[in-house]
């Protein structure tokens, strides 16, 4: 019994600290089960450790039948009062495979919610509702291409930043893949944005988070919209759609520039290759909103199996150019002037590459194979020499990766920042630059720094396969999320948790290098960054 009593105690305590003092045992219904009263009705979370946490709230309506293809439309209003406990619908899409290792260090196979079409729904984690706190609201945008993922994933879970950084974390779930972004423009007046339908989602989703941000404790004048991979894309994308202008303030792309969108033309072979597998043809198009997502999923999966099978990334759906809600390329030939006063943070890590790759026993011949084979063999043994002289304990295995990622993603995330850095010298918003090179421990180190290694800490978690719970983790993670926190509040992330960060300005470039010791360098692996600027686009 005194056991049990010390450990009630205990619980209280903890309990108390983090409630503003008050005793465990006067908790009433109400700070268990917190009620948000949002524009469609009274919603109940759940609260724990200080946090309250509302799951599945529709921003939008169903998107199936009728509405598939179509702009979102409002969400449904409710009388009385609304649960908000377990996860919404994910998009239909391919489940993911554990048969890869990396796929299984980001728990991506694990998407709660159930799957279908009336997937427009948000989760909030919050440390206060409707008490006038007005916090910085971070709203992610998740990864997984424009094909896959949800904000339902473990790893995107908002409950430790919204404590660390006293603010409002927000996650979406939107249209993806064929859903999101099949082009049947040239089919009818009607179908004019239906490339665009994913992205529109999370517009939709933004003008409910302004009109939201209040009952969870948030300012609606002060929301950052982030993501990595998919999600960096994602804001990419939205920083050059008129209809999000004003409705986000500040935006944060991690590996995922995004320079340019095919137009409706060349996505229109994308859309001819889909009608062909489904057997329907242009005359029967209104056929296409009665089959069930099962059938259009499976005729999409039939689409991408090639990509599939190489462990590439499926890409023949993704958001095109109409002319109205994407308007034109997002930063080609310049930064989006429509988002010239919205300050941006852009980063890579520096082995992007590896989460694609399996051929672990690489060997140096290897690795000047596949040099060869991208820059030629005369120059070969030359760049093989540059890359390993930067690094000479690196495996084969990490080297590979490294030379792919500077041309698949350091290249377009170095175009996008000197971009946005040209926008800031003629009056628009600063931008910021970070490489993050802390080593994963997945496997013994063999991934090398892999896509997605800066998500944990980001969000101010570790729990995750790529990274560790040891104390270089744990000081990275207190200095990735400061620094997102700060930035959603201010529009600068710089902190006291981190060394002075200048903005990103041309010829110095300076950009925070995150690693055993967090540091700023003018122009981190310059030479790379120089040679790959003059070789020719694949």
């Amino acid at each position: 019994m005194q056991t049990t009593r010390r450990s009630m105690l205990a619980a209280g305590l903890g309990a108390a600290a983090l409630l503003g003092g008050r005793s465990a045992y006067a908790l009433g219904e109400a700070d268990i089960f917190p009620i948000a009263e949002t524009t469609e009705g009274k919603a109940r979370g759940v609260s724990a450790g200080g946090v309250r946490m509302f799951k599945g709230l529709h921003y939008g309506g169903d998107t199936s039948g009728p509405n598939r293809f179509m702009p979102p439309t409002p969400p449904p209003t409710w009388s009385g009062v609304h649960d908000a406990f377990a996860y919404g619908q994910i998009a239909p899409q391919m489940p993911n495979s554990r048969e890869n290792a990396y796929s299984g260090l980001i728990m991506f196979d694990i998407q709660p919610g159930g799957m279908g079409e009336d997937c427009l729904v948000a989760n909030v984690w919050t440390p206060g509702v409707g008490d006038g706190a007005k916090r910085p609201v971070l709203v992610h945008l998740h990864g997984g291409g424009f094909y896959g993922g949800s904000g339902n994933s473990p790893g995107y879970d908002g409950e430790a930043l919204a404590r660390f950084g006293d603010c409002v974390v927000i996650t979406l779930n939107h249209r993806l893949g064929a859903f999101g972004y099949l082009n049947l423009s040239a089919l009818g007046p009607r179908f004019v944005h239906s490339g665009a339908a994913g992205m529109m989602d999370i517009v939709q989703a933004l003008r409910w988070v302004r009109a939201n941000a209040e009952a969870f404790g948030g300012d609606p004048g002060r929301v950052l919209v982030f993501g990595q991979s998919g999600g960096g894309a994602k804001t990419s994308v939205l920083m050059a759609m008129p209809s999000a202008h004003g409705l986000f303030h500040r935006a944060g792309v991690m590996s995922g520039a995004t320079l340019r969108l095919p137009t409706a033309e060349q996505a229109g072979a994308s859309t001819d290759a889909l009608l062909a597998a489904l057997g329907i043809g242009k005359g029967d198009i209104g056929k296409l909103q009665s089959l069930s997502f099962e059938a259009l999923l499976t005729g999409q999966a039939a689409l991408e199996a090639a990509a599939r099978a190489k462990g590439e990334a499926p890409r023949s759906f993704q958001p095109s150019i109409d002319g109205d809600a994407i308007p034109g390329n997002p930063f080609d030939p310049a930064a989006p002037a429509i988002s010239a006063d919205v300050p941006m943070i852009i980063s890579n890590v520096i082995d992007e590459r590896a989460y694609r790759m399996a051929d672990f026993d690489l060997n140096e011949a290897g690795l000047r194979a596949f040099i060869a084979k991208r820059v030629g063999e005369d120059r070969a043994d030359k760049v093989l020499a540059m890359y390993r002289q930067a690094d000479p304990s690196a495996t084969p295995f990490v080297l590979q990766a490294r030379f792919d990622t500077d041309e698949t993603f350091r290249k377009p995330s170095i175009i996008e920042t000197e971009l946005k850095s040209a926008e800031s010298a003629a009056g628009g918003a600063p931008v910021w630059s970070y490489l993050y090179r802390e080593p994963s421990p997945a496997y013994s180190g063999r991934y090398g720094t892999p896509h997605g290694s800066d998500v944990g800490p980001s969000l101010h978690d570790v729990r995750g396969g790529l990274n560790e719970t040891g104390p270089e983790s744990l000081r990275l993670a207190d200095e990735m999320a400061s620094f997102w926190v700060a930035f959603a509040a201010t529009g600068d992330p710089n902190n006291p948790r981190i060394p002075h960060w200048p903005a990103y300005r041309v010829p110095e470039r300076a950009t925070m290098v995150f690693d055993h010791v967090t540091h700023v360098e003018n122009d981190p692996r310059g030479a790379f960054r120089e040679f790959w600027a003059k070789e020719p686009a694949r």
